[in-house]
C-alpha cells in the first residue's frame, strides 16, 4: 500500500510536529485540527464553542482541499471537547449543518481534560478518496 504524507504550506499552521494528513490506499487520515486562524497558530479564535467549531471545520476543509479530498466523503470523525456537558449541544448544532441531509459520518465525541492552546474543540477525520 502506498502512503503519502501531506505537509501543506498553505494549510492551517501546525501547532505541533505532524503531517496535516496521511493518505493510505483509498483513505485520508486528517490530523486533529484546532480552532486557530489559518495563519496564526499561537491562539484560538475568540467567541466560545460556536466560533471555535466553525473555525475547526474551516481548517479541516482547508486541509482536505489541499489534499484534493472532499468534506462530504468524510466517513469517520473524532471530536474532542474540554467542556463536554456545556458545549456538546452547541457543537452538535453546527456539526450537523456542515453536512448535507443524510450525509453525516460515523462519529465519536470524547470529553477531555485539555487541548493544545486551551482550545475548546478539536476534530480529526478519516475520509474516503
Amino acid at each position: 500500500m502506498e502512503i503519502t504524507r501531506f505537509l501543506l504550506g498553505d494549510g492551517p499552521k501546525r501547532v505541533a510536529p505532524f503531517s496535516h494528513a496521511v493518505r493510505a490506499g483509498d483513505f485520508l487520515f486528517v490530523t486533529g485540527q484546532m480552532p486557530t486562524e489559518p495563519t496564526d497558530n499561537t491562539r484560538c479564535v475568540p467567541g466560545g464553542i460556536e466560533a471555535q467549531t466553525h473555525q475547526v471545520i474551516a481548517n479541516l476543509k482547508a486541509v482536505l482541499a489541499g489534499c484534493g479530498a472532499d468534506w462530504n466523503r468524510t466517513i469517520m470523525a473524532r471530536i474532542y471537547l474540554t467542556e463536554f456537558a456545556r458545549d456538546y449541544a452547541a457543537m452538535n448544532a453546527i456539526w450537523e449543518k456542515s453536512f448535507p441531509e443524510g450525509g453525516l459520518p460515523a462519529r465519536t465525541t470524547v470529553g477531555v481534560t485539555g487541548l493544545a492552546l486551551g482550545a475548546l474543540v478539536e476534530v480529526d477525520l478519516i475520509v474516503a478518496l
